[in-house]
């Protein structure tokens, strides 16, 4: 039953991904959103570093340190305090994400 569950979901990932691609894939990708891309990084990189209880436990006690860190994107960025401007696609993922909806 488990195996046939898995294989299910295994199977709808090309047929469900196939149609968001072949959507998206003209959308132009600009400096903008590039910058966006390395903030939302850089958060990332926080949250394992600062934390995530798995990374900051292979750090205090002794882990190997490039395995740890070899999860981390190669690239980066931080700016203090960043705000998007009010009403951008980026403050309203933000604002997804800090006030999700009830659905139920």
């Amino acid at each position: 039953m488990l195996l046939s569950f898995v294989t299910e979901c295994a199977n709808s990932v090309v047929p469900a991904y196939v149609p968001i691609v072949e959507k998206r894939k003209n959308t132009p990708f600009t400096e903008s959103h590039k910058a966006w891309q390395q903030l939302r990084r850089g958060r990332y990189i926080e949250f394992n570093l600062v934390y995530d209880r798995g990374t900051t436990f292979g750090l205090k006690t002794g882990g190997r340190i490039e395995s740890i860190l070899v999860s981390l994107p190669l690239t980066a960025r931080w700016e203090y305090d960043h705000k998007p401007e009010e009403g951008s696609e980026e403050w309203k993922l933000l604002d997804a994400c800090m006030n999700p909806k009830e659905w139920i």
